[in-house]
């Protein structure tokens, strides 16, 4: 009589499947709270923010966003829409194209002109591509070079 041991490798492979579904639904949930409320934020203003304490080269970026009368607003609008998508997980594949300028800004804003809030625009630049992995069939149509 001989043994097989199929049974415990697909004992694994269904562990480590519940694992990436479990860690996938916490970054989406979690980087969709961060946008639904910093979208609420930016129609509702229920976090302000201290002026005094950006740096010379964020405030003045901050200011000429603001002055555009629509930029602060259309920003609050496509975080607070995507992040509602992303915390009731439908359309996620849309709501991560609306996001991903908004993260590339995120990013460099802190990269060169507020270097103190790096590590949360580096967490949440490897949220938005970890998700867009996760993802990646649904973009295969669109990166798919055309002739």
């Amino acid at each position: 009589m001989a043994t097989t041991t199929t049974a415990p490798a697909a004992v694994t492979t269904s562990v480590s499947s519940h694992a990436a579904r479990i860690t996938t639904a916490t970054v989406r949930v979690i980087i969709g709270l961060l946008f639904t409320m910093t979208g609420a934020n930016g129609f509702l203003n229920f976090m302000p923010g201290d002026p005094s304490a950006m740096s010379a080269g964020a405030l003045k970026f901050s200011i000429a966003l603001a002055e555009t009368g629509y930029m602060v607003q259309l920003s609050s609008a496509v975080q607070l829409i995507a992040g509602i998508l992303l915390l009731t997980n439908r359309y996620v594949p849309l709501a991560l194209t609306m996001l991903a300028p908004m993260v590339v800004n995120i990013f460099l804003f802190h990269v060169f002109l507020e270097p103190s809030g790096l590590v949360l625009a580096v967490i949440v630049s490897a949220a938005e591509v970890y998700l867009a992995w996760v993802n990646r069939d649904a973009f295969r149509s669109v990166l798919r070079a055309t002739r």
